[in-house]
């Protein structure tokens, strides 16, 4: 009978020990920052096909670079009573021959540019039909994923066309504590092939790691730790079990303690 008792106990233990360990939770342990210590910056990104841009020409006189813009368009948004307008800057897509059409210059070779690079030969073509212009591009489409053992899994669209992973964990609302946080996956398309790379973030080299910062379209999961993967075999009575086999153990201990006496 007292080997049915410890085996009930043992049996116990095993189904609630499943507590992670200092070592496989905390970021950045393995050494100090260091003073000075510096992040390279990212490259500039590389227009491609499909990719959305927002391409604004300004000058002092507006007159002058106004066929160079294309024209803004209310979106008309009915709420029962009440109708609201939004205006809306239209957008150039980058076809598959990486081109785009643009007023007046006709069509433009985009592909493999970077922001600077087509800003400088916008710049340089229009200027021959106005004055000192200012061009402003944006990707409107810059895209990043998260999937996996996160807190808020989701396709997030950023602004500023640059981010790191680390930010990029913190849209997600961070990993959960099921997420492995020593093999967090980034998925990329280069030159049309998929490339993947394996961060550890337990470590302080993570923020020098070429894929600290994201590029558009990355994909980033998060692979669920040994815990999570235990507890999905488990019945999904769990607590009815946890509590019939705490029940059971306190009987028998009550029926040895008496049988003792």
């Amino acid at each position: 009978m007292k080997n049915r008792f410890y085996l009930l106990i043992l049996l116990s233990l095993f189904i609630v020990s499943s507590c992670a360990s200092r070592k496989n939770l905390v970021y950045f342990q393995d050494e100090p920052i260091e003073a000075g210590l510096l992040v390279s910056e990212p490259e500039q990104l590389i227009y491609k096909p499909d990719d959305i841009l927002t391409i604004n020409v300004s000058a002092l006189d507006p007159d002058t670079v106004r066929p160079f813009n294309l024209p803004v368009i209310a979106n008309n948004t009915n709420t029962g009573l009440n109708a609201q307008a939004q205006l809306q800057v239209q957008s150039y897509l980058v076809d598959y021959e990486g081109n785009i059409q643009f007023p007046v210059l006709g069509t433009l070779k985009v592909e493999g540019l970077t922001r600077t690079e087509l800003t400088s030969l916008l710049t340089e073509r229009i200027s021959t039909y106005a004055n000192d212009p200012i061009v402003n591009i944006r990707l409107a489409n810059f895209t990043i994923t998260i999937i996996g053992e996160v807190s808020n899994p989701g396709t997030f669209t950023i602004q500023d066309e640059r981010i790191t992973l680390l930010e990029a964990l913190g849209m997600a609302n961070d990993l959960t504590i099921y997420g492995s946080r020593k093999n967090v996956l980034i998925i990329r398309e280069v030159d049309g092939k998929k490339k993947f790379a394996q961060v550890d973030l337990t470590s302080i080299k993570t923020v020098n790691s070429p894929v600290y910062y994201l590029q558009q379209n990355d994909v980033i999961y998060v692979e669920p730790n040994r815990a999570r993967i235990r507890s999905s075999t488990y019945n999904q009575n769990n607590n009815v079990l946890l509590s019939a086999i705490g029940t059971l153990t306190t009987i028998v201990a009550i029926f040895l303690a008496n049988s003792s006496n």
